[in-house]
Parts: structure tokens; sequence; C-alpha cells
């Protein structure tokens, strides 16, 4: 981190705090201050942030030092008590521009309270070639393990309108990709006045913008409505790259989740993607050592890696968080949490390098990104190349594994 006076923003946790983080960014203007967007979806994240602050307090002695994000929201009492920290702002006035005039030292209101969202904050991701786009916030799902409703508040979405023009605007500004986050983005469009889906959405944005190429974050896999899994598996403008909220393999792992899907459902979705659009690249959140989980149980998510070719895996040992209802339930033991976590990274590694093998030898469309040397497949696999321009989408064929980085030679 820069010691001289000017931003800095430190991001944890989900594309949506990225997406949050750049309009922060606009909003602090040239300001001395070091901004940090906590994540809290684990103890472990919660941790990472507290070790943040104290780095970005040692490299930066003086000036002010805000802490925001869900952590923040939370618990704002034990964030502000900790010396490194200036001001707390929560999630219900991170993009308040007030709020950040503010000299108050906590500024954290009810987040159930809060019903907007605010994406035309979002600036212009200067010098990327991907920007995030948060069209939808919140969620009024009770899965049982998560805390993050407390830390984000009820569902609520940007407009068809609004969201459209952003896009517009990043893509005269040069970004070649798009991704649009949410908290939970399934739900996209359920409290505005005509309740569109979110494939009504992917759909305006296609038709009414020249973007080269859009990717949608994590999905809630019983809320896919028909119009987005269409647009999913013949809009070739819609990257072929789909990230599906399972956290589990197991049905009573599922059930006592709260989760609104079985491990039938998940099958059956990724067989209708991949038999439409065999190219799609699947990921998925998976969760290991929930509460009450057995060896048979955590068996079925761990087949689940290949039952649902899941190449692009973000994988979690159990964090019981308080005041959610599974930090009630029998709890497996740390230790044989994080070996069952260690057992589906190895397997979705696996995947991932299987994945990454068949590809040799095949041609891809590129986003070059920074500083040009390297870039991102349509299914998100990670491309070295020669130097490009940066921004650029370069047609290369793939010559060669290297580690988990293909090699692509521009054709």
């Amino acid at each position: 981190m820069p010691s001289s006076c000017g931003p800095a923003i430190i991001t944890l946790g989900c594309r949506l705090n990225i997406a949050e983080s750049d309009a922060i960014r606009g909003i602090v203007g040239a300001r001395d201050v070091v901004v940090v967007n906590s994540c809290a979806v684990t103890n472990d994240a919660v941790a990472a942030t507290r070790r943040a602050i104290r780095r970005a307090r040692r490299d930066r002695p003086t000036g002010e030092l805000i802490v925001t994000g869900c952590a923040a929201q939370i618990d704002p009492a034990s964030f502000v008590a900790m010396p490194e920290v200036t001001r707390v702002i929560g999630n219900s006035d991170k993009l308040n521009p007030a709020a950040w005039a503010s000299t108050e030292a906590v500024i954290v209101r009810d987040i159930a309270r809060v019903l907007d969202t605010a994406p035309q904050l979002a600036g212009g991701f200067a010098g990327q070639t991907r920007a995030f786009v948060e069209v939808q916030n919140g969620c009024d799902h009770g899965c049982t393990f998560c805390a993050i409703p407390a830390g984000r508040g009820p569902s609520r979405s940007a407009t068809i309108d609004g969201v459209v023009e952003q896009v517009a605007a990043l893509v005269a500004a040069g970004q070649g990709e798009v991704v649009l986050t949410g908290v939970d983005l399934s739900s996209y469009g359920h409290d505005l006045s005509d309740t569109p889906a979110l494939g009504d959405l992917v759909a305006a944005i296609v038709a009414r913008t020249s973007l080269p190429r859009l990717r949608l974050s994590s999905l809630d896999p019983a809320a896919i409505d028909a119009k987005l899994l269409e647009l999913l598996t013949t809009e070739p403008r819609v990257m072929p790259h789909v990230h599906l909220s399972f956290q589990a393999g197991d049905d009573m792992v599922l059930k006592r989740m709260r989760r609104r899907h079985g491990r039938a459902d998940a099958l059956r979705l990724v067989d209708r993607l991949k038999s439409a659009r065999p190219e799609i690249a699947i990921g998925a959140d998976l969760i290991a050592g929930f509460p009450t989980e057995d060896d048979a149980m955590a068996a079925n998510t761990l087949a689940l890696i290949d039952d649902c070719d899941i190449v692009h895996a973000h994988v979690f040992p159990y964090s019981p968080r308080a005041r959610t209802p599974a930090a009630r339930m029998p709890q497996v033991p740390p230790p044989v949490a994080k070996a069952r976590a260690q057992a589906l990274r190895d397997a979705a590694a696996r995947r991932h390098r299987h994945w990454l093998q068949r590809q040799v030898g095949t041609t891809a469309a590129i986003l070059v990104e920074r500083p040009g040397t390297r870039g991102h497949s349509p299914g998100f696999a990670d491309v070295r190349l020669p130097p490009c321009p940066s921004g650029t989408i370069v047609t290369a064929r793939l010559t060669q594994l290297e580690g988990d980085q293909l090699i692509g030679m521009p054709l």
C-alpha cells in the first residue's frame, strides 16, 4: 500500500464488494484515506478483515482509516474499538456520499430498513477490462448458516433502465466485459413494480448495448428463470460460465441448511445447461462440515464435483456465525470439517486440471487483461499470452498447459 496521500481501497469478499469499492473510490476522490471494505461470510473472513486493518495502519500510520462492509454492519462496536480504526460506515450507508463527508465515528443504520440500491454510483473501473455492476442487494431467504442478510438487509433491485444505462457507459469507457453482481442475484426484480426476472435484465443488456461479453456472479439453482436459462445456453455474448450456489450435495444437509433445491435438482440443472451448451464451465459454492454432516453426507457432496463436472469450486469449511440457527445445531469437529474441505478442494483441482487439459489444441476468444500478457477464456480459464493490447479480444490457439495456466498464441 502506498504511504503517500490519496485513497487506498482494500476489498475483501465477494464481487459485490468489488463493485461497491469502485463506487466508494469515486465518492472519496483524492482524500487521504484508507478504506477497508470488509466481509463477514465466515469467521475466517472477519479475522482476515482485522488483519487487513492492522496491516493497513502499519503501512500508513497517519490519516483516516474507515471500515465498511458486512463485518462493519453486523458488529460495528468491535471495529470502532480497534485503535487502528478512525470510523465505521455500515453497508446501510456505504454508497451514501453524506456518510463519507460526515465525521461521526459510527454510521450504521438498521439494514432491514434499507430499501435502495445504487448502481449508478459505480464508476469507470479505470484501466480495467472487466467491470462489476451491482444490480441487486440483500436477501429475503433464511439459510440457517448465513449471517449475510444481517449485513445486507432485504432484497432490492436496480431498474432495468438504470442498469442498461450503466453498462452502456462502461462499454463507452472501454470495458470489454461486465459481471452482474448481487447478494442473491437470482432474485433480481421481485421487488420492482413490473417484477422483471433476471432473464429480462440480461435480455435487455444484450439487446440495448454493444457489450461484447457478459458474465453473471453466483446463481441460486432454485431460481433460474426460463428466459435466463435460454440466454445462458444460446446467446454467444453471455459467457459459458455458470457459478451455482449448491452449498452441499446431500439432501439432508440441504434441508438442514434450508436451501430450496435438492441434489436431483442440481443434477437436472447442470444436465440441461451442458446438453444445450456443452462448453459451459460449471462453478459452485460448497460448504464442508455443516452441522450434523456425517461421512456419508460428506461423500455425497464430494461426489457432486464429478456428477456436475464442477471445474470452478469455491470451498469453505463451515464456520458457525452468531445468531444463526446452524450455530445451535450439533457441530462437526473443526479438524474434520477442514479435512472434508481439503478433500473437496483436491477433487475440484483434479477436475479443473482435466478441464484445462481438454482445451489444449483448441481455439478461444481471450479478453486481454493488464499488463497485456494474460487473459481469460469465455469459460474463465486463465490464459498466458505474448504481449497484446490490453482490453482487446484476441482469438488464440491454446497450445499447452503449464501449471493451472493455458498458453495461448494469437492467430
